[in-house]
């Protein structure tokens, strides 16, 4: 019992440190978001941020690539090269976010407009085969009559994707003799499966090229 009144007072002063400590970080100076201030002339607590202030990571000094716009007009290139792997990204974005609408070959015929969604233009008509790339840029970003934009969903880079990937879908539709590469037949023979076709969860096994396929002569 005197040991315990011995250190009493030492337990006393630990317990109220603590306590003191905790009360003091829950308390500490600090404006609720919103609220009112009488330390500010405009007495708002939320403060603008210095002028020139830039987010982590928005930092957009490509203009182009932001908006696809030069000047006050819609630009016509790519701001990076439109190889084999942007094209397929850009198919992959464009099954997901654009075919219930504008169809898998882009004739405004998707699966929502057969239900009674408003019908959008086809991407094969003369305006937009013609139409540069920085306006399909611009539509994606900032949408375009009945259709919302995708701004959020959508970040540039994939935008950039799809929009070579609908010119090439353009390309496909609308293409000559003269533009099939040597040797290459038109239509594109079927793909053949090699074993299970696949059940809609598993991929299909794609089997050898027959040397038809690949031009050669059968030996």
């Amino acid at each position: 019992m005197g040991n315990l009144r011995k250190f009493a007072p030492l337990l006393l002063l630990a317990i109220f440190a603590f306590v003191g400590c905790r009360q003091d970080m829950h308390d500490q100076p600090r404006f609720k978001p919103l609220a009112e201030s009488d330390f500010y002339p405009d007495m708002r607590s939320e403060r603008q941020p210095v002028e020139g202030t830039v987010a982590r990571g928005q930092l957009h000094e490509d203009t182009y690539f932001y908006t696809g716009m030069v000047g006050n007009k819609p630009g016509d290139y790519m701001p990076f090269p439109a190889t084999q792997d942007v094209l397929e990204r850009g198919q992959q974005r464009f099954d997901i976010y654009c075919t219930p609408c504008h169809s898998r070959n882009g004739d405004g015929k998707g699966a929502v407009v057969q239900r009674g969604f408003q019908n959008p233009p086809s991407y094969h008509t003369d305006r937009l085969r013609n139409a540069p790339l920085g306006y399909f840029f611009g539509v994606i970003t900032n949408g375009f009559g009945a259709m919302p934009d995708y701004a959020e969903q959508i970040p540039p880079r994939d935008r950039w994707d799809i929009v070579a990937y609908i010119r090439a879908l353009q390309l496909s539709q609308n293409a000559t003799q003269a533009d099939v590469p040597a040797g290459q037949k038109v239509p594109s023979p079927s793909p053949e499966f090699r074993g299970d076709p696949g059940s809609g969860a598993t991929l299909p096994m794609l089997a050898p090229p027959s040397p038809n396929q690949t031009g050669e002569d059968s030996k």
